[in-house]
């Protein structure tokens, strides 16, 4: 069980996190760049030293300044893998993976057969005499993940592990690094920048933001019930704070939001008038029309298309920005942008139901 209190001034950076990690389970720090994620992943290593905190991983305590403590990187049972992968490019991929072992005085033959069950074990036995270089930036992503599980860390690093990767090379080792993980015993923490990775690997995801963690929890936690502007945005939701300004006997409620905008929500009885409240919409579930619709919806809303964003990797779906009161994104169809005749300037009518907004307390 990793539980890391970390506070570290880093130039305008005041990082302040608290992280919990049990064994067999992934973690995922997912932020913008310069958020302090990497410097998170250095602090754990021993890389670098928090300015306050304390550092405990499976009862072996690696730092506390409070006692004085502070074991370095080379004794600290961890595995990191870097976002390079930091290979040694003289030395064949056998030798790179052996490479800790050996320096923890480790005998060479015992060194060559763990780092060829490593290598089995990431699928790389036939090519443990090639060397960085005649490898592709999959494979070299396997090394570097078999040299890291070699050491049979408690505790296993992984820095924006994809990201030197192309596209379609992405998808392909995101499933086999995904499998591989989901067999370790140790802890693992996954820094990444992209949300969707931080949802496929993450049973549990903290959000870092300006060295402070925006939210923690459960991918259901963060898409049902996101706390903030930013992890909305990172997970692609409309989100908008208000007050309850009226309620109907059958749970229909009316949300005064911060901008001056309306909002129709099904609100459940705890809600009472004046309470401060969250509430976030898919952006899917936001239908646009060239003239007020006469529909069911509850939130109908007249602005113009701000921007429009193609989705990747076709472009087959698009994100409406529009300029409404509260302002929202919408996402639909190609096809519907070309039928709807939808560019920048576009005025446009946007609906969505009351049942389609998830309302909860602030």
């Amino acid at each position: 069980m990793l539980i890391a209190e970390l506070r570290r001034r880093l130039g305008s950076l005041a990082l302040d996190v608290r992280l919990e990690a049990p064994p067999g389970e992934t973690l995922v720090l997912v932020g913008e760049n310069g958020a302090g994620k990497s410097t998170i992943l250095n602090l754990l290593a021993g890389l670098l030293d928090p300015d306050e905190g304390r550092i405990e991983l499976d009862g072996a305590v690696y730092y506390d300044a409070a006692a004085g403590v502070c074991v370095p990187a080379y004794e600290r049972a961890i595995g990191y893998v870097f976002q390079d992968y930091a290979l040694f490019p003289h030395l064949s991929v056998a030798e790179n993976v052996a490479f800790g072992l050996r320096a923890a005085g480790t005998a060479r033959a015992a060194a060559r057969d763990r780092a060829g069950a490593a290598l089995a074990r990431v699928g790389l036995t036939a090519l443990a005499g090639r060397t960085p270089g005649e490898l592709s930036g999959g494979q070299r992503q396997r090394v570097a993940l078999a040299r890291a599980l070699v050491l049979e860390p408690r505790l296993l690093l992984l820095d924006e592990p994809l990201s030197a990767l192309d596209p379609q090379t992405r998808r392909e080792v995101r499933a086999e690094l995904r499998h591989a993980l989901r067999g370790l015993a140790c802890a693992t923490v996954l820094v990444t920048h992209d949300p969707f990775e931080a949802l496929v690997f993450g049973r549990e995801i903290a959000v870092v933001e300006q060295g402070r963690l925006a939210q923690v929890g459960s991918r259901d936690d963060l898409l049902r019930q996101p706390r903030s502007r930013y992890v909305a945005e990172l997970l692609g939701l409309n989100l908008f704070t208000g007050r309850v300004a009226a309620r109907a006997p059958d749970g229909l409620a009316e949300i005064a939001t911060a901008d001056g905008g309306r909002l129709h929500v099904v609100l459940d009885e705890r809600g009472a008038d004046g309470q401060e409240v969250l509430v976030a919409v898919d952006p899917r579930e936001i239908t646009l029309h060239p003239a007020p619709p006469s529909g069911t919806a509850q939130n109908v809303f007249a602005g113009t298309v701000a921007q429009l964003v193609p989705e990747p990797p076709f472009g087959e779906r698009v994100r409406a920005v529009l300029d409404t009161t509260p302002p929202l994104v919408a996402e639909v169809t190609a096809h519907a942008v070309q039928q709807l005749g939808l560019r920048e300037g576009t005025p446009v009518h946007a609906s969505f139901k009351a049942v389609a907004a998830r309302a909860y307390a602030a």
